[in-house]
């Protein structure tokens, strides 16, 4: 009689190497892994499918999703200018529901009855992938062995694959959490478990030392089409192509590394530390040329929906309704949202130094203090006249009941 099969999100990492074996020893399953290519660091995609075979997948899909991540949902994070708790740009949470679109997609092709994936039970993508795959296939049964099994540490998960003939790259010496993409990778696990641990310098890849960077800056400028960017310098190429080329310049220029206290949805306070050069790079520029080409009001508004949309991708819920009409609310904003932004990088900082657009609502007659001003200014005091006259009315009444506000002297 043949097994059911279950499709496993696989990594190559330790948790993921050990669910393949655990998912055949303890739930009689044939295992199918799906690898992400979705701009992670590796020792190449055919070794980690080679190992996943080894340790007894009867079949391993290698994906690339880079294209699709770059322009079906980082386009959509930069048009919200997304980062979470205003700091962290959801570098793992942007790839999540991505990949569970493989998944669901590959448990249809296969007939498998389960997916399962290699997440800890107390951290956020269980419930990322979770909620994605309810939302994408209600009627696929999810099993995350790690909740289930009694493997309570990483050093007991790393003695289970030995005994159990499961190669892992991870030791005992180097036990970070890491997990990447094209957006950025995220670190923690090890000695950054204590907040007051400074971060180890080799915990990072894609930042140079602030202090070794460059002596002499660098200035770049970076075109803009509808709110997607399409040129570094005049030299037009993919949104694809310009995430990594701006995680090269940002990085070398040591931009781009966070240390914070992060508030998980399970209410666990962690500290995680991130590098993200080119996702906080362009999230600079873009929201400069926003600036000067979104009407007051409808900026003002959108920063609310930018704090909403990434707190809920940040839960896992990227095909919920709301982030859905969020998504639409997003890209009438980004329409005129066409121009060029010059930014500068040094030493780890970066700072916008110039826009032009021709959707530009900055008007020098207007702004300008010089001869060539064209405001109104007779226009002021009956302007200020009606904006005051609700306090004035509200002052006024006070008065008579012997209430004044502010300090009062004497």
């Amino acid at each position: 009689m043949a097994k059911d099969k279950v499709v496993l999100a696989y990594s190559g990492g330790l948790d993921t190497s050990v669910c393949i074996k655990w998912l055949q020893l303890e739930k009689d399953l044939d295992v199918i892994a799906v690898v992400g290519e979705v701009g992670q660091e590796h020792e190449g995609l055919e070794e980690v499918k080679k190992r996943a075979l080894q340790t007894g997948a009867i079949e391993c899909i290698v994906a690339d999703m880079r294209d699709v991540f770059a322009d079906e949902y980082l386009t959509k994070a930069l048009a919200a200018n997304a980062q979470f708790e205003n700091k962290y740009p959801l570098v793992s949470a942007l790839s999540r529901p991505l990949i569970s679109q493989y998944l669901v997609d590959t448990a249809h092709k296969f007939g498998a009855k389960y997916i399962a994936h290699g997440c800890t039970g107390k951290g956020n993508d269980q419930v990322r992938f979770e909620t994605s795959i309810q939302a994408l296939d209600p009627s696929i049964e999810i099993i995350a062995p790690v909740r289930e099994w009694d493997l309570h540490t990483r050093d007991d998960e790393m003695d289970w694959a030995e005994k159990h003939g499961v190669p892992v790259p991870t030791t005992k010496s180097k036990p970070y959490s890491i997990d990447d993409n094209l957006w950025g990778r995220a670190i923690e696990c090890g000695v950054l478990e204590d907040p007051m641990n400074r971060p180890p310098l080799d915990i990072y890849t894609m930042t140079t030392d602030p202090e070794k960077a460059p002596d002499e800056a660098t200035e770049i400028e970076i075109t803009f089409k509808e709110g997607v960017p399409c040129a570094i310098d005049g030299e037009e190429m993919s949104y694809l192509a310009i995430i990594e080329k701006m995680n090269q310049i940002a990085g070398s220029n040591g931009y781009g590394r966070i240390d914070m206290i992060e508030n998980r949805m399970i209410g666990v306070k962690s500290r995680e530390c991130y590098e993200a050069p080119g996702a906080l790079a362009l999230i600079e520029a873009h929201r400069a040329l926003e600036d000067m080409c979104l009407e007051r009001e409808v900026l003002r508004y959108k920063l609310h929906i930018e704090h909403d949309w990434a707190t809920l991708v940040y839960n896992g819920q990227w095909f919920s309704p709301l982030k859905h009409a969020m998504d639409a609310f997003l890209s009438t904003t980004q329409k005129c949202l066409t121009g060029v932004v010059r930014i500068k990088f040094y030493k780890g900082s970066c700072t916008v130094t110039g826009r032009r657009s021709d959707f530009s609502l900055y008007d020098y007659g207007l702004a300008t203090y010089d001869a060539a001003d064209t405001f109104n200014r007779d226009a002021a005091k009956g302007f200020i006249d009606l904006y005051g006259l609700s306090n004035k009315v509200w002052a006024q009444n006070r008065r008579t009941q012997g209430v004044t506000d502010g300090p009062h002297v004497g």
